[in-house]
């Protein structure tokens, strides 16, 4: 029975030692064209419709919102109608729901129609995370939510997804570790073929206000369109996606413009970090090569190079992983870069608390790169997480005691000059080359004509007595 027990208390020790790990979030999956059970608005009315894509392989599992082709588009004008919505968030018989509609995406009530107005609809393209919002006894609640691929969504200007078109409920980032969560299905959202945990994506706010979106066309994938940001489809104008660009010179600009030149060619940024740099990380080159040309919504892998903390920035959230499926792949591998005091190069900076603490920051180190996918997505894996450190205390050496010890004696020079014989022996044994006082006091005091040279006052002797003393002590520190 003894040995029985011991066997069963052992077996409990591991299990708790296996279980350490940060505890998994509990994400809730909503299908495309299921029904809310806590919509702000009506499902039936038609405010918005979904539809089925062919989901894509993410290269990571954190995207940009100007990333081309994170979002599909269609030329059908009745995925998000836009101004059924505005007209039910300004009628009065509204207005607690419209109220609250307005606190969770951090703007006033009377900025609706305005903030509507700047709101671009598109079609998922992937499972994508965010933080949802049911409509609760008068209040939103929030919850963690995988949005299907084909769900169409509205998205702010920064191409983050803002709100979920069929039922009018405000999105907002997810904020969790995409490597931590475990999804549940439930309430009629069950789990939908092309399911990929691997293949899910958070979406990160573009570097700057996306002027027009480069979607790709649900219906047929070899057509694109870009829709100016704010416009419901009026003025789409369709693109190639076989059409082929050249990847352009980025070495020597910061991730954030880097990843935004590319954007602009329709290429996509990808990085072979285990996070994403923070948008003035240094870019040193590009995988391909500048002068490749590649299709509509390939990635071109950066290499940047990373502050002595080698950490990266969150806001969004920052940590993030995802897998991706077979591509091609290769790249270049950036040696980890320690020391540098580059501004602006280190995600997060060290608390700087005085002159002294952000002169020595504490080294840490960055993980070293490792080669992604360049042009088609390729394998990755990336997790993102931020460590902190303390600097030591800038004080702590002024308020050691052999400081105080060594610039004593001159003070007590000043105070009795006649009769302080061994006032010439301390500071010949200390050294105190550097300390200020040594140009003080030693001419007023004139001691050297004395008889001190002919004593002999023992090195030891200023040391244990006349700078212990208390007077001597506070006329140094005055």
């Amino acid at each position: 029975m003894v040995r029985r027990l011991g066997i069963l208390l052992v077996c409990a020790l591991v299990l708790s030692g296996c279980d350490r790990g940060p505890q998994l979030l509990t994400v809730k999956a909503v299908a495309a064209r299921v029904p809310s059970l806590a919509p702000f608005f009506d499902e039936e009315s038609g405010l918005g419709h979904d539809s089925t894509v062919r989901r894509q392989q993410p290269h990571s599992g954190l995207q940009a919102g100007n990333t081309p082709g994170l979002y599909g588009g269609t030329r059908k004008p009745t995925i998000c109608d836009v101004n059924r919505l505005k007209k039910f968030l300004t009628d009065p018989r509204n207005d607690r729901k419209a109220h609250v509609w307005a606190q969770v995406l951090k703007i006033s009530q009377d900025e609706i129609p305005a903030y509507l107005d700047r709101l671009t609809p598109v079609l998922l393209r992937h499972d994508t995370l965010v933080q949802n919002h049911d409509y609760k006894k008068g209040r939103a609640t929030p919850f963690n939510s995988l949005l299907e691929a084909g769900i169409a969504i509205l998205v702010d200007e920064q191409g983050l997804p803002a709100v979920k078109c069929s039922c009018g409920n405000p999105l907002r980032p997810f904020t969790g570790d995409t490597s931590r969560i475990s999804v549940k299905f439930e309430n009629g959202n069950k789990k939908w073929d092309g399911y990929d945990r691997a293949s899910l994506v958070a979406v990160k706010p573009a570097p700057r206000r996306i002027e027009q979106l480069a979607l790709v066309d649900v219906d047929n994938p070899d057509r694109g369109i870009t829709r100016p940001a704010g416009t419901t489809g009026a003025h789409d104008s369709p693109f190639d996606t076989h059409e082929r660009h050249k990847v352009p010179e980025v070495a020597g600009m910061g991730f954030g413009d880097a990843s935004q030149r590319l954007a602009d060619k329709g290429l996509a940024a990808a990085y072979g970090e285990k996070g994403p740099p923070p948008d003035d990380a240094r870019v040193t080159g590009s995988d391909p090569a500048p002068g490749t040309e590649l299709e509509f919504g390939e990635y071109v892998t950066l290499s940047v190079e990373r502050g002595a903390a080698g950490k990266t920035g969150r806001g969004s959230g920052d940590g993030t992983t995802g897998k991706t499926g077979e591509g091609r792949t290769g790249g270049t591998s950036t040696p980890p870069t320690s020391g540098s005091t580059t501004p602006g190069e280190s995600g997060q900076p060290p608390p700087s608390s005085g002159g002294a603490t952000t002169s020595s920051p504490p080294p840490a180190s960055s993980p070293p790169s490792s080669a992604t996918s360049g042009g088609a997505p390729g394998a990755s894996k990336s997790s993102g997480s931020s460590e902190s450190s303390e600097p030591p205390p800038a004080s702590s050496a002024s308020a050691s005691s052999p400081p105080p010890a060594v610039s004593s004696p001159p003070p007590a020079v000043s105070s009795s000059p006649p009769t302080s014989r061994p006032v010439t022996s301390a500071p010949v044994t200390s050294a105190p080359v550097t300390s200020a006082p040594v140009t003080s006091a030693p001419a007023t005091a004139q001691p050297v004509t004395s008889d001190p040279v002919t004593s002999d006052p023992v090195a030891s002797d200023p040391v244990a007595s006349d700078p212990v003393a208390g007077d001597p002590i506070s006329t140094t520190t005055a």
